[in-house]
């Protein structure tokens, strides 16, 4: 009964699905964190990664704007690094950014070559196999523009989201983690939607075309970034362990910590 309900109300209101969407995969973030520190968070990265490419290419339609799943669970990475920075300092941060970089060229290789295998002709399990080779060929047939544009949007706008989060932590002398927080995660987001249109959607749409398909999708980015500012705050406060708050020289540890 529960669920029928829920599913109602989720089939009409789709916005409140995406907020909702939002909530319980910051959530799971701050939970993998608070019971494994920074390999949690480390964990958190992988695992959205690993979603964003599984139910990326599902596409919906939200305020009226038509965008991806993989729009939602991708900028909770932002998140992690960002509650890495805080907490562990900027060398933890961005080994997370090349752990999921590399973790990213993995799973298209992986994926890739499992297009290579073909589906099983047994007569029992033929209808089955072929469908499931084609749903799969469908979902993960990566094209080089999308593997180039997906992994260079990745690693430069994750890697200047660790730089201009602790340029801005430095010049307000650790005050304002909501004024970091955001504009560190506003700022990459622009970065990775400017070359994500541009290497993947110019030349298949035109320049003008792309930019339109980069702003939508920037504009549940912010919404998103905003949104998770009281959950990184929430992080911020937790004790994880001793073992967890070993990090680079200078770091805001157990104590010292600063609005």
């Amino acid at each position: 009964m529960i669920m029928d309900t829920l599913t109602e109300l989720f089939r009409l209101n789709q916005e409140i699905l995406w907020f909702t969407t939002i909530a319980v995969d910051l959530s799971f973030a701050i939970l993998l964190f608070r019971l494994f520190g920074r390999q949690g968070l480390y964990a958190s990265i992988v695992i959205s990664l690993l979603l964003a490419n599984l139910q990326g290419p599902k596409l919906t339609e939200i305020f009226g704007l038509q965008t991806s799943m993989g729009v939602i669970l991708y900028s909770s990475i932002y998140f992690a690094t960002d509650l890495l920075s805080e907490r562990y300092g900027k060398a933890e941060a961005t080994r997370a950014v090349m752990i999921g970089f590399t973790v990213s060229v993995i799973i298209i290789v992986m994926i890739s070559m499992s297009l290579f295998y073909l589906p099983a002709t047994a007569l029992e399990t033929a209808s089955l196999a072929e469908s499931m080779h084609a749903a799969t060929a469908t979902l993960f047939n990566f094209s080089p523009r999308f593997v180039l544009g997906s992994l260079l949007a990745y690693l430069i706008s994750q890697r200047f989201d660790v730089w201009i989060f602790h340029v801005i932590k430095h010049r307000t002398q650790g005050r304002h983690l909501w004024l970091r927080n955001n504009v560190s995660t506003m700022c990459s987001q622009a970065i990775d939607t400017v070359i994500y249109g541009i290497v993947v959607w110019w030349g298949v749409v035109d320049f003008a075309a792309a930019m339109q398909l980069a702003l939508a999708k920037y504009f549940f980015k912010l919404i998103i970034a905003m949104v998770d500012t009281p959950f990184i705050y929430l992080a911020r406060e937790w004790e994880v362990g001793e073992q967890d708050w070993v990090g680079e020289p200078g770091n805001i540890g157990t104590s010292g910590k600063t609005a």
